[in-house]
């Protein structure tokens, strides 16, 4: 028996259904990496941040704060302001002071930005205060809020997104650049969890 040979409109044909073939898996091998990618977690590394990202995040507009001058303390989605929230333990001196100055550079750094950006702090203010900084007093339910309570020698740092919700948190002993990296991120496009 013997073999047929092939005529030229079956190879046509057969190298018609190829370059078909080609032209899906060339359309579906993006769609398949993507998938890849979602599925094993990895992100780029300038969308991700650097602060502990909070699930969910805790929503602080029903928490009483008091301004300095005894106006109440209130949350404006539309003023695009992020805040930048320390609840530090009474009378922590050094440990206060260190870390206004170290929130006051990472301020200036953010240079045009700094606009967006407030320094919320519970208590008496440091020493080394700035025109953003803004002393306030709290509901003392507050701390049920927070994911750690403050030692003297130990201050966690959160951010507060415009709206009064509460979605970052850096450890005590944080480096000052991943705050600034990540308000960045924040005032000019996000930052993804």
């Amino acid at each position: 028996m013997s073999t047929p040979t092939p005529t030229p409109s079956m190879t046509a044909r057969t190298r018609s259904r190829l370059i078909l073939l080609l032209i899906a898996a060339m359309f579906a091998a993006p769609f398949a990496a993507a998938l890849y990618l979602y599925y094993t977690g990895w992100q780029p590394q300038h969308t991700k941040n650097y602060g502990e990202m909070l699930h969910p995040a805790r929503d602080l507009r029903d928490m009483q704060f008091t301004r300095a001058d005894g106006s109440r303390f209130e949350w404006h989605h539309e003023d695009h302001t992020w805040r930048v929230l320390v609840v530090p333990p009474a009378n922590c001196g050094a440990s206060c002071e260190e870390l206004a100055d170290k929130l006051r550079r990472i301020w200036i750094g953010l240079g045009n930005n700094a606009g967006s950006v407030e320094v919320l702090w519970v208590g008496a203010p440091p020493h080394a205060g700035f025109r953003t900084l803004v002393p306030l007093s709290a509901d003392p339910s507050l701390a049920t809020k927070l994911p750690d309570a403050a030692r003297t020698d130990a201050i966690p740092v959160y951010v507060v997104d415009p709206s009064g919700y509460l979605i970052l948190r850096y450890a005590p002993g944080f480096n000052p650049r991943d705050l600034r990296r990540d308000l960045t991120q924040l005032v000019t496009g996000g930052v993804s969890g």
